[in-house]
């Protein structure tokens, strides 16, 4: 595929977007809410960002095919909890369909009731700020309400070329 073609909607275009955009190490964090009538909700994303300092917002991206979503909609706020590395499982958990997440998971409230997990590096509560459509996903931007480090000295939990990866510092 030559890099001045426009892209196009085949099998290998998408395979070769996945594969040069998976060159892209990103963190991972689950976005959870307090739903009234669901309870707690949350779901994986590594489409995680700071967007801006003053005011201090925050964005992550969410498939329009998620269940989830629709619960941390109505609920107005969420929790980023920035995962650490060796959470792996708890990213995986985030991501299967159909079953109660939150099972065997101790938690503790955000500010805004939105769990926050054990062993996260660190949490950032939000109320949602603005939604963007954007192709198969919404842009998610959130205004920072309380935020707090848990872990300082926790390595990142990574995301690179379609597996989970670790930090070596040099």
């Amino acid at each position: 595929m030559s890099g001045t073609r426009p892209p196009n909607h085949t099998d290998d275009h998408t395979n070769t977007f996945r594969n040069a955009l998976g060159t892209f190490a990103t963190g991972i964090v689950v976005v959870t809410a307090s739903h009234p009538a669901d309870g707690p909700v949350g779901l994986t994303a590594n489409s995680f960002s700071s967007v801006s300092l003053a005011p201090p917002l925050v964005l992550f991206c969410v498939a329009h095919t998620s269940t989830t979503w629709p619960s941390i909609r109505a609920a107005g706020r969420f929790c980023v909890n920035v995962l650490a590395d060796g959470q792996e499982e708890l990213s995986r958990r985030f991501t299967v369909r159909g079953e109660d997440r939150f099972r065997g998971v101790p938690w503790r409230p955000a500010p805004s009731g939105a769990p926050i997990l054990p062993g996260v590096a660190s949490w950032i509560d939000c109320r949602i700020e603005t939604l963007h459509e954007a192709g198969d996903h919404t842009i998610v931007v959130g205004k920072v309400c309380d935020l707090a480090v848990d872990d300082k000295g926790a390595a990142p939990l990574l995301y690179y070329r379609s597996s989970y990866a670790s930090l070596t510092v040099r």
